[in-house]
């Protein structure tokens, strides 16, 4: 007799897959999509996140020694990618089923309880497959942290080019909490200008109660102006501390 696994589709299907095909075909990660629906054209698999409580610290991936600065602190991946998806990164790990992998990772998060869905990098100028890949992969890695961690993730908004953000936005509709960076759209005024019109684009087709931003200029006055269309729209955008920011502040002062 042959098992399955049971996959629930756009239309609210349940889709039988056989389990022996799921291991050879390394379809491993049905284990958690198959818990969520499968949103727009492409199947993203959707991220629900509602909470009414925030971090008040983010710590960055490589910085263990962060993950529990407060008890609202929540784990972030805004590093280059080869720091947190390399060959013996998370998503592969899932991917493969690697268990000791999977150990390592679950005892290398134990106690978090917010997470930033990961910042896979998206570029204007590869092909869209991979950026659409790199978004499936935060989705899945999210996915686990929900259902291995028993964490709150933070879908972070990221795009390659404005015209793409209604695909990254699948899948997110029932989101009352997203995350933005402006690490690298401060000082570019271009990238600045994709950044706000980003987010108006993101507050236009949600309906959002706060946005958390991880800045790490000495103070929020930049960012407040950056996301002055949510603010005016009562939005509560929260700028939580982080070692970078806790840096140029130090810095700063020493300089007067």
């Amino acid at each position: 007799m042959k098992k399955y696994e049971y996959h629930i589709n756009e239309y609210g299907e349940r889709v039988a897959v056989p389990k022996e095909l799921e291991k050879l075909l390394n379809l491993k990660y049905l284990r958690l999509t198959n818990k969520t629906h499968s949103v727009g054209r492409h199947d993203l698999p959707e991220l629900i996140c509602k909470t009414k409580i925030y971090p008040d610290y983010i710590a960055l991936y490589p910085n263990t020694a962060d993950y529990h600065k407060t008890p609202l602190t929540a784990v972030a991946f805004y590093n280059y990618d080869d720091t947190f998806d390399g060959k013996n990164g998370l998503y592969n790990a899932i991917y493969y089923n690697d268990e000791k992998r999977l150990e390592y990772f679950k005892k290398r998060f134990k106690g978090v309880k917010f997470f930033i869905s990961p910042d896979y990098s998206e570029l204007g100028d590869i092909d869209d497959i991979e950026n659409n890949y790199r978004i499936k992969k935060a989705r899945v890695v999210s996915l686990w942290f929900v259902m291995e961690i028993n964490a709150v993730v933070i879908p972070n908004i990221t795009f390659p080019t404005i015209d793409s953000l209604w695909f990254y936005l699948n899948g997110l509709e029932k989101c009352t909490v997203v995350a933005f960076s402006t690490k690298g759209y401060i000082d570019d005024i271009v990238e600045r200008e994709y950044l706000i019109e980003a987010i108006k684009y993101t507050v236009d087709q949600m309906h959002l109660e706060a946005i958390i931003v991880y800045d790490v200029c000495k103070d929020n006055k930049e960012a407040i102006k950056i996301f002055s269309y949510a603010i005016e729209k009562g939005i509560n955008v929260i700028i939580p501390n982080n070692s970078l920011k806790q840096r140029n502040s130090t810095r700063k002062r020493g300089d007067k």
